[in-house]
């Protein structure tokens, strides 16, 4: 069994599954930044850790679940006409719970809010894991359809996605940090979210928006925001 895996054919499904797997988890890299910079600085890695870590434990067993997994596009009722799978439930409130928590976030960005709780640390820690191991098990929907479409492997499958959240889990602090230094990223950030969030609760209503367009926009919006900090930083140096 094991000689079935070391063969050239194994490797290569082993490193393009990788690949798709940490281009899939870009919006969810994004979304694990935003949610560990509300906590103190010295808790953000180990909400980051333990966030990522068990949503890890979550994939590994949705991937052990393949059967399960298969029939989640099987539709389970209808409303007038248009069926309606557990996967459109899943994607309609993921989606949803995005769009509120971007736009709550950017309310929040936008107008302030000095009403922060006494001592939130505790109850916020456990709010900021819960949030990222909750929005991970929908982003893990597409990662997983995935991952058993272009292998029949289970262990390349387990490997290809724990390789992927390990890069996660070590650009989720790079991306914290530079949202740290240049806070008008974080209102991209959150803007992507907003993007993202529509497109889930597009692909529960069966209109399928292709990620490659939400991918060109975000690479776009970080150029152009690049440019402006690459701007600010040469009059800053001409003063």
């Amino acid at each position: 069994m094991l000689d079935a895996l070391l063969t050239p054919e194994v490797f290569l499904s082993l490193a393009t599954l990788t690949f798709l797997e940490i281009v899939l988890g870009i919006d969810n890299v994004i979304f694990v930044a935003l949610m560990a910079g509300r906590l103190p600085e010295a808790q953000r890695p180990k909400a980051r850790a333990l966030g990522l870590g068990l949503a890890l434990i979550f994939r590994v067993i949705m991937l052990f679940g393949l059967v399960w997994i298969a029939h989640l596009e099987e539709p389970v009722f209808s409303i007038a006409g248009f069926d309606v799978s557990w996967r459109d439930v899943i994607l309609m409130g993921g989606g949803l719970f995005l769009i509120v928590k971007a736009t709550l976030e950017i309310h929040h960005s936008v107008e302030g809010d000095n009403t922060h709780h006494e001592n939130p640390v505790v109850a916020a820690f456990g709010a900021v894991v819960f949030q990222i191991v909750l929005i991970d098990i929908v982003f893990s929907l597409d990662s997983v359809i995935t991952a058993v479409g272009m292998t029949d492997h289970l262990p390349v499958m387990i490997t290809a996605v724990a390789i992927a959240m390990a890069i996660m889990l070590l650009a989720s602090g790079t991306v914290s940090r530079f949202i740290e230094r240049h806070p008008t990223t974080k209102m991209l950030a959150l803007s992507f979210l907003l993007l993202i969030g529509v497109a889930l609760v597009a692909d529960a209503l069966h209109f399928h928006i292709p990620r490659g367009y939400l991918y060109f926009a975000i690479a776009f919006s970080l150029f152009v925001e690049t440019m402006n900090i690459l701007a600010k930083k040469a009059r800053r140096k001409g003063t």
